[in-house]
């Protein structure tokens, strides 16, 4: 297949959530059931406040997390929502691209919140009705990375000559809950983590369609060394714990700035080029980090703090929210959408806005 030497456009970009929508104090206050322990000792439950979201959405009705779930009862859960968001999704976003499924050359999907063999681009296929010789590029284990990541790979499937990719990310956080294990790590999982999902649509510029959103300029991807510690999965009896061992905030102080400065001179921009960045929302410290890291201008990331109000945080699925959220305010220009996640890792990638 021939290379596209121009850049791939971004035609559509859907999300959504699951459905059932909870105010952040009536998770707080089901807290006190799970963790007694944790929320007998002062001040702990302020982390629900401190969070600053208001709502979050879950896989199941706020009820069903108060009881021990096992991981194969969790996981049976995961892998029947998530094929139905993806699907509902997928779909939307083929249409308003207006691509017919048969067109569809390769298919992403990034999640790490569940398990999925056949892996959830297969059930994609079948019920969509997709070309059942589109490349599938299924991606596990980048967490909070991974929705940056996806986009990028996506598009370099199109400059690989795959001209029609879907990339489907889905995250249903909600499902990892370990109920009666009062580590900090879980308790501020729970006061963090929700469920959602988004559908993108990445084709070479030339395929006929609505005008594209943004062009994709790359990716850049860092490994932190001796990282592996800092965040991931315990795999338990009951299901995927998580794992946080060490200030994600300072680690942003420590690294961003020269991190951000290398993937701009990779493709040969300057961080002056730069007007706009899209930022994963891990939590509103880290939110803070980077505006110090990078001398970002006040309100520079306010479509990041709105959508962790609005949902919390959805592992990879939650910058694809705050790139929806971007688009709302009529962006121009050369911006940087931005994500840490397990490994420890940095992903980046550089887009441009329609002028």
């Amino acid at each position: 297949m021939p290379t596209m030497p121009a850049l791939p456009a971004l035609r559509s970009l859907v999300t959504g959530l699951p459905p059932h929508r909870v105010p952040q104090s009536d998770i707080r206050e089901a807290a006190r059931t799970l963790f007694p322990r944790m929320a007998a000792r002062p001040h702990m439950l302020d982390v629900f406040d401190n969070a600053q979201i208001k709502f979050r959405a879950l896989s199941r009705p706020l009820e069903w997390y108060l009881e021990p779930r096992g991981f194969g009862e969790k996981n049976a859960v995961f892998i029947a929502e998530a094929r139905a968001l993806t699907l509902r999704l997928a779909r939307e976003a083929l249409e308003r691209a207006e691509l017919a499924p048969g067109d569809v050359d390769a298919v992403v999907v990034v999640n790490t919140s569940g398990l999925s063999t056949p892996s959830l681009d297969a059930s994609l296929i079948e019920a969509l009705g997709l070309n059942r010789h589109a490349a599938r590029l299924p991606v596990w284990g980048l967490g909070c990375a991974g929705g940056a990541a996806g986009l990028a790979r996506a598009a370099d499937l199109v400059r690989a000559g795959y001209r029609r990719v879907l990339y489907v990310a889905v995250e249903l956080c909600s499902l990892t809950l370990v109920k009666g294990d009062e580590s900090k790590s879980n308790f501020v999982g729970t006061a963090l983590f929700a469920d959602g999902g988004a559908a993108l649509v990445v084709t070479a510029p030339d395929v006929p369609g609505p005008p594209p959103l943004l062009d994709v300029h790359g990716g850049y991807s860092t490994l932190i060394e001796d990282s592996e510690d800092i965040m991931g999965w315990d795999v338990v009896d009951d299901g995927l714990k998580v794992r946080f061992s060490r200030d994600i905030p300072t680690l942003v102080h420590s690294m961003m700035a020269r991190n951000v400065a290398g993937a701009l001179a990779a493709h040969g921009w300057t961080r002056e080029e730069v007007e706009t960045f899209v930022v994963h929302p891990g939590g509103v410290k880290v939110l803070a980090a980077y505006e110090d890291a990078l001398d970002l201008p006040e309100g520079a990331l306010n479509a990041s703090r709105r959508v962790l109000c609005r949902h919390g945080n959805m592992s990879s699925v939650t910058v694809l929210f705050v790139l929806e959220e971007t688009l709302r305010g009529g962006p121009q220009g050369r911006a940087l959408l931005s994500a840490m996640g397990p490994g420890f890792s940095a992903e980046h990638v550089l887009i441009e806005f329609p002028i």
